[in-house]
């Protein structure tokens, strides 16, 4: 059996600083046995280059990281509980909240 160990997930805006209205929608959290994670460690780490960062961590090509270039990105390692929410100097709540998401859930946008 292959568990998931590491994964990320980068997330995109049409610009740096823009925030899709979509994100203001709200939604019904998974429920805890179809969580990827239910007690996690978070870091937070902030970066100039975040979009270089999580573009590159998700090897995204470089016409499309320059098309939409990643407002941040969540790293997670489910063997450990830990997961790491990567964001320029310049971000906000919904940003965040988004990332946190994606530490608990995985993969929850297709």
């Amino acid at each position: 059996m292959t568990a998931l160990v590491l994964s990320l997930c980068a997330c995109q805006a049409a610009s740096r600083h823009q925030v899709s209205s979509l994100e203001f929608l709200p939604f019904n959290a998974m429920p805890s046995n179809y969580r990827i994670m239910n007690q996690v460690r978070i870091h937070w780490e902030v970066r100039d280059d975040v979009a270089h960062f999580c573009a590159h961590a998700k090897s995204m090509g470089r016409q499309q990281s320059y098309l939409t270039p990643p407002m941040a990105c969540a790293i997670w390692d489910i063997l450990k509980a830990e997961c790491t929410i990567v964001t320029g100097p310049v971000t906000n709540h919904v940003a965040l909240g988004h990332e946190l998401r994606h530490c608990f859930e995985g993969h929850f946008h297709r």
